[in-house]
């Protein structure tokens, strides 16, 4: 037998471990092989690769580094488990993005972008007697390279007269200039230009043009005594009064202004363009006069990846080394699918599994071996088409000497692995449990499993009546991103599915659906962005839950005797929030050489109330145990208060029972927030017609919950509504009532409509990558 004592465990042996929902769990699973971690969304798969496993390889390390830093790390806290052995130095490659920036983009994730300007610096084509610049010189991110008028943003804000006056057609005193404020200090301003002499009765398209530039655009604050009109009941007395134009009231309420709402109308009255000096590149005079095979810096980064390499090509010696490392940097990227990015693509328009798919094909360039890779979902966003390359990808890294851990739903990697670990068999409380652990084909023998049921016992496509259509929207021609005069017809009144390899314009097709269309009432667009970027955001709040919660407690007779009114039951404002950690629960732990991260406050331990509040109790349930409550409970809980149980159903039918009260914004996953979106609106009863869109709504979701979740999308519809969906989960779009395929590949290499009908249509159509997947969907046991 092997002695588990030795330095060359060959499994990571977890025991007793409890985070979350995990119920002591102890699992070996083995090293270098590709395991998969599975099981319904909420079993604790997570808990137990990223929150035990990963938490634990992580704390291990932060106990090697400078007392220092262990001392701050100390307030993190440790996983909730027993022991971990056998347990190598990990990598995680999470899907959760940071705060998004203008500033970072595919190039500066991938680091593609310093190999660039490396070339430019050292092999570029400098304009004769062109002075030499060091690299830094060809980033818009640095002092030396950035645009001097748009500061390395490659836009500007402006406003211009259409933009400040939407109505020409009214006068000053009937509101023409919107971008002013309202009520007495946009009466003072007009009051200011009638004692100045301007006509503020006069139609403003009436007006000469001199007399508008000034009143829109001048710098100039000219100071006058203002005799305002004297109301009957009221003495107004004369004042100085204290001119700022339009223009100058808009940029200083959005440069300035503390107030989100505040610049959010200011906002609405600038328009963005290309910065006039650099023209959008972004960069100074001097680095866009130096070019490499006839480009700019600039063009290079705005290809395409795929064509990208294709132009790297050189004869010399330095160029030569630097076209041939940059060249190898980019293959990984596009056998991952996402050859039809480019190097200045903004990281915020990028979706979570794009992001992290980039970040895993630094990896590979690493060179590292011996470590633990734990990947959330690498999947997710992809066609099925990409997961066989993304599966080669993952089989380089365990080649190298790598273990790989993956949390993941998608079957076909599933299939793929070497080692299968099944959590379950439910969610939340229901769940924590594992399995099975072992090969993926001794899954089969779990009657318990859900996972089980799909992986091998297939059921026929159940027989669907394909709806008929309420009429037509026509959606173009659309010129955006890849798509070129792209037309399109979405069927109302029926499921509509829109698939695609990734990069082939389906979000960018779908995103032109406003409520301007014709023949669309309403547009309820349902993203997976998150519900908020700190702990002080969560379900409750989100969903107006919480308001109900704080008038239920405010009522009881504890908080009566006190005083406490609803307010004191909120963690946003002073009074009943624990002033610690002000409400949020968490403190914010600050690594210095490492990304700041969250630990539980040390005064209420996480409970975000101080001990008064905490006092009261409903149903022998203090606020923050309330707040703990899974939904799936909290509906038990709730069950004779009907505006807080009708919340809570539809979080149920949606499928997200074991998510609790107060989970943070920070811990959601994008499919989880979008989920929350639905249930939010599924909570409106609306009578008018609906045109529903959501942008892969089945991402991390398993395939047990893609059913509950396909009920109520197929349930909205059948109420008489319209619903839209970016999908590539086959059996979505094998179960619509209308497809529409775009390609035929990414990038450039799509952008057009390659079928569009009933999904046996698009299966047998010619040139469609989607049409064998969407065929093996169809067929029964496929």
């Amino acid at each position: 037998m092997y002695d588990r004592s030795g330095p060359h465990d060959p499994y990571v042996r977890v025991r007793g471990a409890r985070e979350h929902n995990l119920q002591g769990v102890d699992v070996d699973v083995p090293r270098d092989v590709l395991a998969v971690f599975t099981g319904v969304s909420g079993s604790g798969k997570s808990s137990l690769a990223f929150g035990t496993i990963y938490a634990e390889a992580q704390r291990r390390y932060f106990e090697s580094v400078a007392p220092y830093a262990r001392r701050l790390i100390h307030q993190v806290g440790a996983p909730k488990v027993g022991e971990i052995t056998g347990l190598p130095p990990a990598v995680s490659l999470q899907q959760r993005r940071s705060a998004p920036t203008s500033r970072s983009s595919v190039g500066t994730v991938t680091n593609l972008s310093n190999s660039l300007r490396m070339l430019f610096s050292r092999a570029g084509d400098y304009p004769p007697g062109g002075e030499r610049l060091d690299s830094d010189s060809f980033s818009p991110n640095t002092a030396v390279g950035a645009c001097p008028e748009c500061h390395g943003l490659g836009r500007v804000h402006r406003t211009t007269e259409r933009s400040l006056v939407p109505d020409p057609s009214l006068s000053i005193r009937e509101g023409a200039i919107a971008a002013w404020p309202g009520a007495w200090q946009g009466k003072n301003l007009r009051d200011i230009l009638d004692t100045l002499g301007y006509d503020v009765d006069r139609p403003w398209r009436e007006l000469p043009a001199e007399q508008r530039e000034w009143i829109l655009f001048t710098d100039e604050q000219p100071v006058v005594t203002v005799h305002p009109v004297r109301d009957a009941d009221r003495i107004q007395r004369p004042y100085q009064g204290t001119y700022m134009s339009a223009r100058r009231y808009v940029l200083k309420t959005f440069s300035d202004s503390k107030s989100q709402t505040l610049r959010a109308k200011a906002e609405r009255f600038l328009v963005s363009e290309p910065c006039p000096v650099c023209g959008g590149s972004r960069l100074r005079p001097e680095a866009m006069a130096v070019t490499f095979g006839g480009r700019t810096i600039a063009d290079l980064a705005a290809l395409p990846l795929t064509d990208l390499a294709a132009s790297l090509v050189a004869d010399d010696g330095a160029a030569r080394i630097l076209t041939e490392d940059l060249r190898s940097r980019i293959a990984p990227v596009v056998e991952l699918g996402l050859g039809y990015l480019s190097l200045d693509r903004a990281t915020p328009t990028l979706s979570a599994g794009e992001l992290q798919r980039l970040r895993l094909a630094t990896q590979l360039r690493s060179g590292l071996f011996g470590v633990v890779y734990v990947l959330d979902e690498p999947s997710a966003g992809l066609h099925p088409a990409d997961t066989e390359a993304l599966l080669t990808v993952l089989a380089r890294l365990k080649t190298a000497g790598n273990s790989v851990f993956v949390v993941e739903h998608h079957l076909d990697v599933m299939r793929g692995a070497d080692w299968l670990v099944d959590v379950g068999p439910l969610a939340g409380e229901h769940g924590g449990r594992v399995l099975h652990s072992g090969p993926v084909a001794d899954l089969a023998a779990v009657e318990e499993s859900a996972t089980a049921r799909f992986l091998f016992h297939r059921a026929p496509a159940p027989a669907r009546q394909v709806r008929p259509p309420q009429g037509h929207l026509k959606v173009g021609p659309v010129t955006r991103h890849n798509l070129r005069g792209v037309t399109a017809e979405f069927p109302l009144g029926v499921f509509t599915a829109v698939t695609g390899v990734s990069g082939s314009g389906k979000s960018t097709l779908v995103g032109e659906i406003t409520d301007e269309l014709e023949g669309v009432g309403r547009v309820v667009s349902v993203d997976q962005k998150p519900i908020g970027r700190t702990p002080r955001s969560n379900l409750a709040t989100y969903t107006g839950l919480f308001d109900v919660v704080r008038k239920e407690f405010a009522g009881t007779e504890g908080a009566r005797a006190r005083g406490y009114g609803v307010s004191r039951f909120s963690f946003n404002v002073a009074g009943g929030r624990c002033e610690t950690c002000q409400g949020e629960g968490f403190v914010s732990v600050e690594l210095l050489f490492l990304p700041s991260t969250y630990a539980p406050c040390p005064d209420c331990g996480g409970a975000r109330y101080n001990p008064g509040t905490l006092e009261v109790t409903y149903r022998g349930r203090n606020i923050a145990e309330v707040l703990d409550l899974t939904v799936e409970s909290a509906a038990d809980f709730f069950a004779d208060s009907p505006p807080v149980a009708r919340s809570l159903a539809t979080l149920l039918d949606v499928g997200l029972g074991y998510l609790r009260l107060g989970q943070p914004a920070t811990e959601l996953s994008g499919g989880e927030a979008q989920r929350i979106k639905l249930a939010s609106e599924l909570q409106r009863v609306h009578r008018a017609h609906t045109v529903y869109l959501l942008d892969e709504p089945t991402t991390g979701l398993h395939p047990a919950d893609v059913e509950v979740l396909m009920r109520q999308l197929h349930g909205l519809v059948d109420a008489g509504h319209t619903v839209i969906v970016v999908e590539h989960d086959m059996s979505v779009v094998a179960g619509a009532d209308w497809v529409i395929d775009l390609g035929p590949g990414g990038g450039d290499a799509g952008g057009r409509i390659v079928a569009a009908g009933v999904p046996e249509a698009v299966a047998g159509a010619p040139g469609s990558a989607t049409a064998p997947y969407l065929t093996r969907a169809l067929t029964p046991g496929g």
